[in-house]
């Protein structure tokens, strides 16, 4: 049960930091709405997270916690302080001279990957201002990276420690300042927008000061120094190449997804941001919070070497997940179109826009369970330091998701994007499952698969009483503060019917505990 209670203090956590996530959507939605502004802010920002990814959450992570989990192991607490020294001095060089480069070259960087917009500039288009505009909030929110890979390897050294609180709430700092830049700043600048690329350079620095008191608190605030050829500091950077591309495929794709974005019609990006962000709702909040507590945990029993408890926690991680992305999935498509009016339609963001979100939305939902399987089957690769298997294996959904795309949009414009994402998701799934299973490192138990019937039989009952409800016309309104108060009615009433469910189709407390 502590893997469930580390999960759901998590979960906890970064629910206040998705409610808040939310809550800057809106406001995101309300000022700028799905324009050329918001194309424009979207991928400004979508850069930056898309390298903290990369260098903070993803890749890093997955490199340097079970390093660091077998150091503090094996060699203690000063092992691990001077460890933690020499990789915060060799990455904040490396980030530090990738963040100075591309405030210089930032139009370079919106030419790469705004391509569309760039070809519009060099033949004098309409969409040429977008270029430049591009180029110029890039400059402001590429420091965010600098700030968040720091902020992302303090919180991997906490979490080894058992402190997920701490990690788990410092999003909440960006958020804030987003939001409060957007308000206090909307009437400074000719584009709001400005005023959002300032929130998220605050948004950083703040998460970057806010966790040095718990650090200093637990003896592992220490002073960076170089330490590229350090032994340690080596096979992070081993592990970390190729993961690069092995956990980051989903953000991969999103990427791929702007740059063909960037030849379609405006408001695609925004569109396709807006849909993602629900997306992200519950795979943040279920997929990434069991991730964050299980890797360290995995890393541990590889190197006292006990492979039945290592299947047994990832059956077990697999398990909640799978509770909660099924319903996630079909709760975002059945409730999507009124989610989307009450959180978006308002100000700039007009009815048809919310028409288009809750388009992609669909294709992005039906990949919801392959996205949050990927984030438990990814770490049974990595807490065994084995990175070749899952590059491998993003390298042909990456290349999938290309082709995905190339067959798809043409027809489908942007909602083709958001269907060759889920579809490429699912092969990386399929895939890394089925190496697991090949490695006998990791099978599904029948226990498992009976599970997964009983999870999917509850969620068709779910989906069927709140479909009755939805053509009864009971919600039928145009108040925002009574659609609002259904919305919260319609959630409880799919809560409570997919939870009896699962009772009545004889699922226990037991079955939450790891072994059952």
């Amino acid at each position: 049960m502590a893997l469930l209670k580390s999960s759901l203090i998590v979960s906890f956590m970064t629910l206040i930091s998705r409610v808040l996530g939310l809550v800057r959507d809106v406001v995101i939605a309300t000022f700028v709405g799905a324009g050329v502004n918001a194309d424009v802010y979207l991928f400004a920002n979508r850069i930056p997270n898309f390298l903290r990814r990369l260098f903070a959450e993803g890749a890093f992570a997955q490199a340097f916690v079970p390093v660091l989990s077998e150091v503090k192991e094996k060699h203690g607490d000063d092992a691990v302080r001077e460890l933690v020294a020499k990789v915060s001095g060799t990455l904040g060089v490396i980030v530090l001279g990738l963040t100075a480069f591309a405030i210089v070259a930032s139009p370079l960087i919106v030419m790469v990957f705004g391509t569309g917009w760039f070809i519009d500039w060099w033949q004098g288009g309409e969409d040429a201002a977008k270029f430049d505009m591009a180029s110029a909030l890039l400059k402001i929110t590429f420091p965010y990276l600098f700030f968040i890979t720091f902020v992302a390897l303090s919180g991997a050294v906490l979490n080894v420690y058992n402190k997920f609180a701490v990690a788990a709430f410092t999003p909440v700092f960006l958020n804030i300042s987003i939001i409060a830049c957007a308000i206090l700043f909307k009437d400074t600048f000719s584009d709001t927008a400005y005023a959002l690329a300032i929130g998220v350079f605050v948004g950083g620095l703040v998460q970057f000061f806010f966790q040095w008191p718990f650090l200093a608190k637990a003896g592992l605030l220490v002073k960076p120094k170089w330490g590229w050829n350090d032994e340690h500091v080596k096979r992070i950077r081993l592990l970390m190449l190729p993961a690069i591309l092995g956990v980051s495929v989903h953000q991969l794709n999103a990427l791929v997804d702007t740059v063909i974005a960037s030849f379609l019609m405006t408001g695609s990006i925004s569109w396709l941001y807006y849909a993602d962000r629900l997306i992200e709702f519950p795979l943040g909040l279920f997929g990434i919070g069991i991730a964050t507590v299980i890797l360290p945990s995995l890393s541990k029993l590889h190197s006292t070497n006990n492979p039945a408890k290592f299947q047994e926690t990832m059956d077990w991680a697999l398990k909640m997940v799978l509770l909660m992305a099924f319903p996630a999935l079909a709760g975002l498509i059945v409730l999507g179109p009124l989610i989307i009016k009450i959180l978006y339609t308002h100000g700039e963001f007009t009815a048809t826009d919310g028409q288009q979100v809750y388009f992609a939305l669909i294709g992005y939902a039906s990949g919801l369970v392959s996205y949050m399987t990927v984030k438990v089957l990814a770490p049974g690769y990595f807490a065994r330091q084995d990175t070749k298997t899952p590059v491998r294996l993003g390298i042909i959904a990456m290349l999938s998701n290309i082709v995905f795309n190339f067959m798809l949009a043409p027809f489908y414009g942007f909602v083709g994007l958001a269907i060759a994402t889920a579809m490429s998701a699912t092969l990386n799934a399929g895939m890394l499952y089925w190496g697991l299973h090949q490695q006998g490192v990791y099978r599904l138990s029948k226990a498992t698969i009976g599970w997964i019937v009983r999870l999917v039989a509850a969620t068709t009952a779910m989906v069927f009483i709140l479909e009755y409800i939805k053509r009864s016309g009971w919600f039928a309104t145009e108040s925002f503060w009574q659609e609002s108060v259904m919305l919260f009615l319609l959630i409880g009433v799919a809560v409570v019917v997919y939870f009896v469910c699962l009772i009545l189709f004889g699922t226990r407390k037991r079955h939450f505990r790891q072994g059952a």
